[in-house]
């Protein structure tokens, strides 16, 4: 799965299209040549040519995985004649979690982990359309199942819009779970789930259960049942798809990576 998350980004490193509006910036030019990492202290650094890399507050920026930091330096490397942070996911999180720009703790965001079961998509069935919730039944009902197993809870689906309460003890076991992983982790946690707006399916691809194309077709089921009866445009849609891809597929490597002791022992010629 490692190796599809890194295909899936560098897949989609730069926009399908250009926009002509008026009020677009284009993205600067490339101002470097070789995009590096050094080690210094226990953590790892990214160098542009001789300049090391800073966040948007102008703070130093470090991560404390070295496969990470290759990764990281791959999205810098992959940029062509300009530097399109926005397709820069990795680089997009590390920074996150430097800066703190909205100053969360770790169980800020363990609290919006464990109260998103509250409004899972995959949870919310469909009850207009019967033919649609008979489909949400079949694919999404197996991946509620596996959670409910997995983590010892007891969810369950609704056809309701009323918001879902669950026990104390269940909301206990899924707090338990997520406060098993660091800051970092959890920031890639966030970002997964409001890229394909589910704890649950995050969690899936978390334990390998389901592939992130899967969890992307499992998300935008409604979406693409509604496009199988009206019709889509047909770059909207594809654009659509592949930045979703690439966006959970940075956030589970940023999950992996912040989550592991290994290293990586050759040299990576980048």
């Amino acid at each position: 799965m490692l190796r599809s998350c890194l295909s899936n980004i560098v897949r989609f490193h730069r926009p399908i299209f250009q926009t002509s509006a008026r009020n677009y910036v284009s993205p600067p030019k490339r101002f470097y040549k070789n995009a590096g990492v050094i080690s210094s202290n226990g953590r790892y650094e990214i160098t542009l040519d001789s300049r090391k890399l800073k966040t948007p507050k102008g703070l130093p920026f470090y991560v404390e995985s070295e496969p990470l930091a290759i990764a990281i330096a791959t999205e810098w490397e992959a940029q062509k004649d300009v530097v399109d942070r926005s397709t820069m996911h990795l680089t997009a999180l590390s920074s996150t979690v430097i800066d703190n720009p909205h100053s969360l703790q770790k169980h800020d965001m363990v609290n919006y982990l464990v109260n998103y079961f509250n409004t899972d998509t995959i949870l919310f069935h469909s009850n207009e359309e019967p033919e649609l919730k008979k489909i949400q039944n079949q694919v999404w009902t197996p991946i509620v199942e596996w959670c409910n197993k997995r983590y010892e809870v007891n969810l369950a689906s609704t056809d309701s819009l009323v918001v879902q309460t669950f026990e104390p003890g269940m909301a206990m076991n899924l707090a338990r779970y997520f406060s098993s992983y660091n800051e970092a982790a959890l920031q890639g946690f966030v970002y997964a789930v409001d890229v394909i707006k589910s704890v649950i399916l995050t969690m899936a691809c978390v334990d390998r259960y389901i592939t992130v194309e899967k969890a992307i077709q499992l998300a935008r089921l409604e979406e693409d049942f509604q496009v199988g009866h009206w019709g889509k445009v047909e770059w909207a849609h594809d654009v659509a798809w592949l930045d979703s891809q690439a966006r959970l597929s940075a956030a589970l490597l940023f999950i992996y990576f912040n989550s592991s002791n290994a290293f990586v022992k050759q040299k990576v010629s980048l």
